[in-house]
């Protein structure tokens, strides 16, 4: 049974810094691309970034140059290190494997592809 179980999450001041860790179980990280989603009160849930099982990733616009994905394959674990926080980055987070492992990363792949998902973190950026 595919499980992700994400942690992290809190309250942070606006320019301040998280790390999100999603673990993995009931598969091998390895063969698929892992994603984390995002999404906030009244509004539609939006794909954060992406990391192909080959290690190649994408990050949405509005995240790009603050946030980074990595991997770490040997410990079945995905990270989102979090930088130069907004107030509108504030959400659920979610870690989200990708449902065929023939499925890489890329603009495409959030509104396409079919995800499994965790039970998300809270993130709070406020002052």
């Amino acid at each position: 049974q595919v499980q992700l179980v994400e942690s992290g999450g809190g309250l942070v001041q606006p320019g301040g810094s998280l790390k999100l860790s999603c673990a993995a179980s009931g598969f091998t990280m390895d063969y698929y691309a892992i994603g984390w989603f995002r999404q906030a009160p009244g509004k539609e849930r939006e794909g954060v970034s992406c990391i192909s099982s080959g290690g190649s990733t994408y990050y949405a616009d509005s995240v790009k140059g603050r946030f980074t994905i990595s991997r770490d394959n040997t410990k079945n674990a995905v990270y989102l290190q979090m930088n130069s926080l907004k107030p509108e980055d504030t959400a659920v987070y979610y870690c989200t494997r990708v449902r065929y492992s023939s499925v890489g990363c890329g603009p495409l792949t959030f509104p396409s592809a079919e995800w499994y998902w965790g039970q998300g973190t809270q993130v709070t950026v406020s002052s």
